[in-house]
């Protein structure tokens, strides 16, 4: 494909990708202004309400700086008066990344990964320089730097490992081919380790994001009583609960993270002085948020069994590792130096290292402010997860890929043979199937 047509279509993905989140946001929002404020609202405050959230939603830490008249006619105290918001809603920054990868992908399929991705790149982050300036926020303030380089980087980064990991796998012809190429030429599976490694992690990035999805979902069924009556103590009419659900719907992604920080062990936090594990919980009383309603009151010491998830999970990325490694083509390795010790080796050190740094980025971004006083601090540790997840892989993907595994391609000779095998004349000695 021509190199123009593919820096067109990468404009429109970066424009598709800025304008979705936007519109995701300014949609709720108008109808909120037209079915709660009236004809007397202010529409001039839309826009940047609109920029302040899809920021908030792509990593942008917003600093809240509320005016003297509010905390007049809502009695809050001046000390909150000004607080950080950085606990962000992932829904908008997983769209943003899943977009992003989407395009890289596709400019790697169209021969021009490289052009692809700088002017897909250069595009959003023109577009998030445009919102940056235009959306200026008074309540709702961000520095302006942060603004344009973060959902820069949250739109980056998908697509250009995207684009790299398609390109490693499919093509043909280029530099990352001409680099994979040579690194197959390496003896004895070491060619394979990098391919290996990054299907691994892969495995166990989903994984563990299902398996966390799939706690907080228990978790939300299990306390829904809970949540209800945070909804019922919030005293919000149809329009306000309408609102609420639909924010918390935007951390779904974010509770999945602390789901699987859960299940590895080190938990998370709701608020300064608290811990939520399978170990124990401290929570004290909860802030006012129905879906905070899911964290439990207590745990039992039957939820350590849950690291066994982590540790299976590792198992299977370890199994498909192997078996790759054990292959040439279609047929099955049959000799024992066709399968070293020392690539599987790197290749299980490498999943359980890239699992780690992964539940790190997930974990670090799934935290942070929601409000001043206790809300200053919420969700997972990035260092101690990083550490549960490394180890629990570890053990996992070793049980598969270090254990002594039986040569298949051995041949069973008969105890008694009275009569020698002949073989036809036509083939030569040596070669049974006429083409060794």
């Amino acid at each position: 494909m021509h190199r123009l047509i593919v820096a067109l279509l990468a404009t429109v993905d970066a424009a598709i990708a800025v304008s979705v989140g936007l519109a995701a946001t300014l949609a709720p929002l108008t109808l909120l202004w037209v079915f709660g404020f009236g004809g007397g609202a202010d529409w001039g405050v839309l826009w940047p309400s609109a920029v302040s959230v899809w920021q908030f939603g792509n990593l942008v830490p917003l600093h809240i700086a509320l005016p003297p008249e509010y905390l007049a006619a809502t009695g809050i105290d001046t000390d909150a008066a000004s607080f950080v918001l950085s606990l962000a809603p992932l829904a908008f920054a997983s769209f943003t990344a899943i977009f992003a990868a989407r395009s890289g992908a596709r400019a790697s399929h169209a021969d021009a990964w490289l052009s692809g991705v700088l002017t897909s790149t250069v595009v959003f982050a023109a577009l998030a320089t445009g919102a940056a300036l235009t959306g200026a926020n008074d309540v709702a303030q961000v520095e302006t730097w942060q603004a344009i380089l973060i959902p820069t980087l949250v739109f980056a980064l998908p697509a250009l490992v995207a684009a790299i990991v398609t390109e490693w796998s499919e093509a043909g012809s280029g530099a990352v081919a001409r680099l994979r190429d040579r690194a197959q030429e390496l003896p004895h599976g070491w060619g394979d380790v990098p391919a290996l490694v990054a299907r691994g992690s892969a495995v166990v990035v989903v994984g563990l994001v299902g398996v966390g999805a799939a706690v907080a979902a228990v978790a939300l069924f299990a306390r829904a009583g809970q949540i209800v009556a945070l909804f019922q103590a919030g005293d919000v009419d149809a329009l306000g609960a309408a609102v609420l659900t639909i924010a918390q719907l935007a951390y779904v992604p974010t509770l999945a993270v602390w789901g699987l920080s859960f299940v590895a062990g080190p938990g998370f936090t709701v608020g300064e002085g608290t811990a939520v594990s399978p170990a124990g919980t401290q929570v004290g009383v909860v802030p006012g948020l129905p879906v905070l309603g899911a964290v439990p009151e207590s745990t039992t010491s039957w939820l350590l069994l849950l690291a066994l998830l982590p540790i299976a999970v590792g198992a299977l990325a370890g199994w498909i590792a192997r078996s790759r490694l054990l292959h040439v083509g279609e047929e099955p390795v049959a000799v024992a130096a066709e399968d070293p010790i020392g690539a599987r080796l790197v290749v299980t050190a490498g999943i359980a290292i890239v699992s780690g740094g992964a539940a790190a980025l997930l974990a670090f971004v799934a935290s942070g402010s929601l409000g001043p006083g206790r809300l200053a601090q919420l969700g997972p540790e990035p260092g101690p997860v990083a550490l549960a997840v490394g180890l629990e892989v570890l053990l996992g993907a070793a049980i598969l890929l270090l254990s002594p595994r039986r040569e298949s391609g051995a041949v069973s000779t008969p105890e008694a043979t009275t009569e020698p095998i002949d073989l036809p004349r036509s083939t030569p000695p040596g070669d049974r199937n006429g083409s060794e």
